[in-house]
């Protein structure tokens, strides 16, 4: 569920990247702050668990490795293994319950092909959850443009501003 609201929608673009997950990074917190990406293409890839005030970010930017073991955060195949690790090594003993966001995969140069790599970027990353039996809780994808995403690790909220529309939380 998208909702309208206004939080981020006012954050200057620069100092949104500041502290930024970059492309094919991955980021684990807990207790607090936020995780932020921009993303166009590539899918933001967000595992929470709000009890226990967890969260990760992957930012995706292809959909296979094929093998390489490098950089696993560029890859969903790998990435999403990775962020699982970071964040169960996070979690200690607790049980997590993770909750994924995702965003992201738009076809940044529409009418170029049938499937983008923003469509194939968004089916690896949904088979690797289903996969992993993480639900998707929250999905804002495909379209035409880059999107501004951020994660409050306390609440596990996402919030997801387009880089030229108004944003949307959920």
């Amino acid at each position: 569920m998208i909702s309208s609201s206004d939080n981020i929608a006012s954050a200057q673009p620069n100092h949104f990247l500041h502290d930024a997950v970059g492309m094919g990074q991955i980021a684990v917190a807990s207790h607090s702050g936020t995780l932020r990406t921009l993303v166009g293409s590539c899918v933001s890839v967000a595992l929470c668990d709000p009890k226990l005030h967890l969260a990760g970010l992957a930012h995706v930017l292809l959909p296979e490795s094929h093998g390489t073991t490098e950089e696993p955060g560029r890859f969903a195949d790998t990435a999403i293994t990775e962020l699982l690790r970071q964040l169960n090594k996070l979690s200690r003993d607790k049980q997590p319950h993770w909750k994924a966001k995702i965003a992201g995969g738009a076809a940044m140069f529409p009418g170029h092909e049938e499937v983008t790599v923003g469509t194939q970027n968004i089916a690896a990353v949904e088979t690797l959850l289903r996969k992993n039996r993480i639900p998707i809780v929250a999905k804002v994808c495909g379209g035409e443009q880059g999107r501004r995403v951020s994660i409050d690790v306390a609440t596990g909220s996402m919030d997801v501003a387009y880089t030229s529309d108004p944003k949307h939380h959920s």
